[in-house]
Formats: C-alpha cells, sequence, structure tokens
C-alpha cells in the first residue's frame, strides 16, 4: 500500500464543456499532471480515489450540478464466470491475445477510427490525426501496455507476431493492484461475436492469474446505456463521495444501481 502524499500536487478544474455521457448536462473535471520518478505512486493513489489516466494526466469528474460519473472497478480475486461468460469465451476461443509495448501502428489507428465511425460518429475524436494517436497510445508515465486481439493467421501466412487481422485494442495501464483499461476498441463487423465484453472479461482472467485485485473500467454513468454493460461484471465496487469504494448490489438493475449501493 502506497503512502504517497498528494500535496505537492497542483490540481486544476476544466471550464464546462457538453457532457458526453448525458444530454443536456454540462461536465467539468479536476486533473493533475503524472511527471518525475513518483507519477507511478501518485497514479496509484489517485485511482484509489476514483481518478482516471489520460496520457501524462489524471482527472475525476468535477460537475457542478451533478454527480452521476463514477469510477468503477471489478473485485477480480471474487469474480466467477457465469454461463454469459463462458459462451463469450467459446466465441472468442480462436483469437490470439498478445501484450505488446505502447507504440502506435496505422494498424491500429485504422480499427480505432473504424470503431469511432460506428459507435460515436459525432464524437470529437473523431477528429484525431494519427499523430494525435500516437501522443493518446505513447504518451505515458506510468507501465503501459498494448493488448492485440487478432484473428489466426490466414493459410499461407506466416505465423508470427502481428500476423493475423486485428480485430481489437486494448489501451492498459499496469498497477500494483491490477489493471486499469484506458481505452479499447474493436471491429465494428464483428458485433456478434461481443469483442469489447470479451476485453475485459481477458482482463478479468489475466488479473487472477497475476494475482491482482482489481481490473478498474473507467467511469460508470448508472443512466448512459453505455455504460450498462460495466455491471455484467460483477462483483463491481463504484467510487462515490464522499464514501469511497462500495458493492453495487449483486441483484439490482443497473439503472436504479446508484440507490443500492451496498457498503463493503
Amino acid at each position: 500500500m502506497t503512502h504517497q502524499s498528494t500535496e505537492q500536487a497542483q490540481f486544476f478544474v476544466t471550464a464546462p464543456s457538453p457532457c458526453p455521457y448525458l444530454e443536456g448536462q454540462q461536465e467539468r473535471k479536476v486533473f493533475t499532471h503524472l511527471n518525475g520518478r513518483r507519477a507511478t505512486s501518485m497514479h496509484q493513489l489517485l485511482s484509489q480515489h476514483g481518478f482516471r489516466r489520460s496520457q501524462n494526466l489524471v482527472y475525476r469528474p468535477a460537475c457542478d450540478a451533478c454527480a452521476e460519473c463514477k469510477s468503477a472497478r471489478v473485485v477480480c480475486n471474487e469474480f466467477t464466470l457465469r454461463k454469459r461468460h463462458r459462451r463469450l469465451l467459446r466465441l472468442n476461443t480462436d483469437l490470439i491475445v498478445q501484450p505488446i509495448e505502447p507504440l502506435a501502428q496505422r494498424e491500429h489507428y485504422d480499427l480505432f477510427m473504424r470503431y469511432l465511425g460506428s459507435r460515436h460518429e459525432n464524437g470529437s475524436m473523431m477528429e484525431m490525426s494519427f499523430a494525435d494517436f500516437e501522443c493518446m497510445v505513447e504518451d505515458t508515465p506510468v507501465e503501459t501496455i498494448l493488448v492485440e486481439y487478432r484473428l489466426p493467421p490466414e493459410p499461407g501466412e506466416v505465423a508470427a507476431q502481428g500476423s493475423g487481422k486485428l480485430v481489437a485494442l486494448a489501451l492498459t495501464d499496469v498497477m500494483a493492484d491490477g489493471f486499469s483499461m484506458v481505452y479499447s476498441f474493436f471491429d465494428p463487423v464483428l458485433e456478434a461475436r461481443g469483442l469489447g465484453n470479451f476485453m475485459v472479461l481477458e482482463h478479468i482472467t489475466r488479473a487472477q492469474r497475476e494475482g491482482r485485485n482489481f481490473v478498474y473500467l473507467g467511469y460508470w454513468v448508472a443512466n448512459s446505456p453505455k455504460m450498462h454493460y460495466k455491471s455484467g461484471f460483477k462483483p463491481l465496487e463504484i467510487h462515490a463521495l464522499p464514501a469511497g469504494w462500495q458493492r453495487l448490489d449483486q441483484g439490482q438493475d443497473p439503472k436504479t444501481a446508484p440507490l443500492a449501493l451496498a457498503k463493503k
């Protein structure tokens, strides 16, 4: 457990901007920079308090009139496979999973843009150039990996690292207590494979093998349909101020789950 202090860190608050999750709402974030030899311990400490990393920044929502965004993490040492998880594993048993260094490739970027065009065509990320994507992937002051998910090589194709069609990719921070999924995306043509959920499940099983306690899934918003999939990986903890991490009720409907936070 870290005893790093945040006393020397400078925190800033962003100006209001349209919320990407709840229509009609404005979002603000409190953030600080990660740099120097204390970047790793500071990242760990702030993640335990609901912050997320983006490049060399860590941030947390600080909205004036809303507190719906809450950091979520799966409790891996208590996670057990359910019927739908086993089905997901069977659907994707042919995939080759390979962690690599966080170096952006054109192949990664092309997949990223196809995903955004299908899921977030009106979002600001659609304007990202390859140089912007490189910064997203490579500008990290902490231990970070890319996890590639590929189909087997075609007949006649030489089997080697990087061979086989890339169908999904996860940008992941390796932390003392688990993995933090910074951003993940997949080929929208292969929707039926459930690749988004499969990547979460693969990170959970990886954490279990390595004796890590949590997989951090980013922010969870009860009234955002985009976030409902996260409640499928229980036990799930939500960081709600001022109480800190609390367990979501195992049987609670995800639309009303904030009303049923169970104390650990």
